[in-house]
């Protein structure tokens, strides 16, 4: 009996620290820290920054810290339409229970504070204006109100800025000079970005249609997505071949996203989900073309090219 009165139901267990562990890994899609974490790391290297506490620290925040705040908060706020999305319950995304709703949130901002602090200290007010509109953009993406995932063109726009950001930040804090190269990488980055979110918003047109959740899928169709998406890899080519030698040879980078979608731009809507296997080829053409990239860099820094 409680002290009022009342028949107290079963205790429930408390949660243990491993299962604690395992929601916040889950919630920040470890299949994607590399996406983010790598552009910092790579552009700040290449750009003069050297094996430095910067290059440590930021690395290690666009890794975990920075993914659990932009998916955790996803997760929280969009938990009734994940409910309802048949791809959420593996690497694509979690669907987190409410009873951890809080304490990811609280982890989220927890673990993201002492980074931001650290790299507000080091950088300059050019640096510290790009990490603003990054984290910004992380967080009225999926947070109540704001929810640019809801606003058609901007949930791609703001996508893209989460992964093209961190690039931005390692350019900015290793003072490199915003020259042509520089330029057009960011510019053909941020397309593919915006194409990428494009096309996967496709597979979950019903879902979201279901959830009321509106999105530029949802707004366009599906086969109309998809051809802007391809538009988007077109367009990333174009802007690539700009950057000049060595730069222009990543502009093959985009073309196989490009004709791996390309099969499915006269898709209807009430198929959305056969894009699903086209999302599953994205997935693993980014690893292909991490590696590329790798590559490529190796060499340029080698003197190769």
């Amino acid at each position: 009996m409680s002290d009022r009165g009342t028949v107290a139901g079963p205790a429930r267990p408390r949660p243990s620290g491993a299962a604690a562990v395992r929601q916040l890994v889950g919630a920040s899609r470890p299949i994607s820290w590399v996406n983010t974490a790598y552009p910092f790391a790579a552009a700040y290297l290449v750009s003069g920054g050297g094996l430095d506490a910067v290059l440590v620290v930021g690395t290690l925040y666009f890794l975990v810290p920075y993914n659990l705040l932009m998916y955790g908060v996803n997760d929280v706020f969009d938990y009734e339409s994940d409910l309802r999305n048949p791809r959420k319950g593996g690497v694509e995304g979690v669907v987190l229970d409410r009873a951890w709703h809080r304490t990811v949130l609280w982890a989220a901002a927890l673990s993201n504070l002492p980074f931001l602090a650290f790299l507000v200290a080091v950088g300059t007010p050019a640096s510290t204006a790009v990490l603003t509109v990054s984290v910004a953009a992380v967080v009225a993406y999926s947070a109540p109100v704001l929810r640019f995932k809801e606003r058609p063109v901007l949930d791609s726009i703001t996508s893209s800025t989460h992964f093209v950001s961190p690039a931005v930040l390692g350019l900015v804090l290793a003072g490199a000079e915003p020259g042509r190269a520089a330029v057009a990488t960011v510019v053909a980055f941020f397309l593919w970005g915006m194409a990428s979110h494009a096309f996967g918003a496709v597979q979950d047109i019903v879902a979201d249609r279901q959830a009321g959740i509106a999105s530029v899928a949802t707004w366009l169709g599906a086969g109309a997505t998809v051809r802007a998406a391809m538009a988007g890899y077109a367009a990333a080519v174009v802007a690539m071949l700009a950057a000049g030698w060595p730069g222009l040879l990543a502009a093959a980078l985009p073309v196989p996203y490009l004709v791996s979608i390309a099969p499915l731009r006269h898709l209807a809507d009430d198929e959305c989900e056969r894009a699903r296997p086209g999302w599953r080829r994205f997935l693993w053409l980014n690893m292909v073309s991490g590696f590329l990239v790798t590559q490529l860099l190796i060499a340029v820094s080698l003197g190769w090219l």
